[in-house]
């Protein structure tokens, strides 16, 4: 089973190492990390890289396609090449899946028209605007399409996916061996639960980004 994840410019580390943790244990995966270019790539903070091994054109066919976001994603959302290899490989893909703003380059390519999908909560009334339907939660299955919300939960939706793949068992050991047992200092995972404030001044910071 290939798991292909793709990066870009300033993707954000997490949506793509959190779900490679979970899925990477999946009985016979194969974990590739693809971009246009071969070669190492930078995340949002510019601090860190992960290195693409494959070009999306040697990547023809994956089982599990990963999408992660990032502010780079606003960069990607005409990039035809990219645009293209997801509507090509979503063709034969068993599940096509994204973290965060990754769903809006799904959106973008034409891919979730029509389904229910989530993203990062500052940016789910950007799907509206592509056909799909947004909604809050944070790990959305729609066929063989599985969207994630906000960077952390990544790790839920690889979690989610390795259940479907390997069975609940599997899931479970792969839990308790990576000790995934959540325990936030603060309870302000969520816009309903953060102050209203804080909620407001990040909504306007980022209409400038997400458009």
């Amino acid at each position: 089973m290939q798991i292909a994840i793709v990066l870009f410019d300033r993707f954000t580390a997490l949506d793509a190492v959190g779900p490679y943790e979970m899925l990477s244990r999946a009985p016979g995966a194969e974990t590739v990390f693809v971009a246009e270019r071969p070669g190492p790539v930078r995340n949002d903070s510019g601090s860190l890289s992960l290195t693409a091994e494959r070009t999306l054109a040697e990547v023809s066919a994956p089982d599990v396609v990963i999408v992660p976001g990032g502010p780079g994603q606003s960069d990607q959302m005409e990039n035809g090449t990219l645009l293209g290899w997801l509507r090509t490989v979503d063709a034969t893909s068993t599940w096509t899946t994204s973290v965060c703003t990754g769903s809006l380059l799904l959106a973008a390519a034409g891919l979730l028209t029509g389904r229910r999908a989530t993203s990062h909560w500052l940016a789910l009334d950007v799907l509206t605007g592509f056909g799909a339907e947004p909604t809050g939660e944070r790990v959305v299955v729609d066929g063989k399409y599985v969207t994630a919300a906000g960077v952390s939960s990544g790790i839920d939706m690889g979690l989610t996916l390795l259940g479907r793949i390997a069975g609940d068992d599997h899931a479970r050991a792969v839990q308790l061996l990576t000790e995934y047992d959540p325990q936030p200092p603060y309870d302000c995972g969520a816009p309903e639960k953060a102050p209203a404030a804080m909620v407001e001044e990040w909504r306007a910071k980022s209409r400038f980004i997400l458009r």
